[in-house]
């Protein structure tokens, strides 16, 4: 199965570069267009309705944030390059959108590719492009989060996230409504992607400081929820600080 993409990128060599390795080492993408910019991207898209996007971060005339903004009603996947930028990742992470670093990894460029097709080779109805424009426009404890599970995809607002528990190779997190998902990722993926108020109290436990009933000095915490955390030495008085 052929699928249909486009390319977006201010820099020549950049294109040049991602094209061939695309030829060479995803032969499943059909690249029918380019652009350099916005002004360029935004009718190409509409014009040749692509299924996948390699789109540039960083552009003149806007960036990508402004491409899809302009073009939300046109269902396509997305595939992110950019240079490293720590608010950037953040957004695309919680979208659980593809993205690469700049210089191109080739590895990195077939697991992103492999993951797009196979989105929509599943008609996969996931719309990161929308839930990542809502996260812009969005305080970090209103923004949606992704959450990959066993099952497939779940969905959440950051202020509904009581806590998170690691569990080995996955995270258990807690929801305001009193149910649980098992997620797979790390503790430490959430403890570099959430901002307060989820905050890390211990090397198993995050959590959302809006929810915490009370504190005892034995270092202790409950939650609204009733749950009894111990918040270590190592976190305590970061912790302490947000009351003050």
């Amino acid at each position: 199965m052929k699928i249909t993409s486009i390319i977006v990128d201010d820099e020549q060599i950049a294109r040049n570069v991602l094209r061939n390795y695309l030829v060479k080492y995803c032969p499943q993408i059909e690249i029918s267009g380019e652009a350099e910019n916005i002004r360029e991207a935004v009718p190409l898209i509409e014009n040749l309705r692509p299924q996948l996007v390699f789109l540039d971060v960083e552009m003149p005339f806007g960036n990508a944030f402004d491409v899809l903004e302009a073009t939300k009603e046109i269902p396509y996947e997305t595939i992110f390059i950019t240079a490293f930028s720590e608010y950037s990742l953040k957004a695309l992470n919680k979208s659980a959108s593809y993205y690469i670093l700049k210089p191109i990894d080739i590895q990195e460029l077939i697991l992103a590719v492999n993951k797009a097709v196979e989105n929509i080779a599943q008609k996969e109805e996931l719309n990161r492009n929308r839930i990542l424009l809502e996260n812009l426009k969005q305080k970090p404890e209103k923004q949606q989060i992704i959450l990959p599970t066993l099952q497939g995809f779940d969905v959440a607002r950051t202020d509904e996230i009581v806590r998170l528990q690691a569990d080995g190779n996955f995270t258990q997190i807690f929801l305001k409504d009193g149910s649980k998902k098992m997620v797979c990722r790390f503790l430490k993926y959430f403890d570099e992607l959430l901002d307060f108020p989820l905050i890390r109290v211990h090397r198993s436990h995050i959590v959302n400081f809006n929810f915490v009933k009370s504190y005892r000095k034995n270092g202790e915490i409950t939650l609204q929820d009733g749950a009894e955390i111990e918040v270590s030495e190592t976190y305590k008085d970061a912790f302490l600080k947000r009351f003050s």
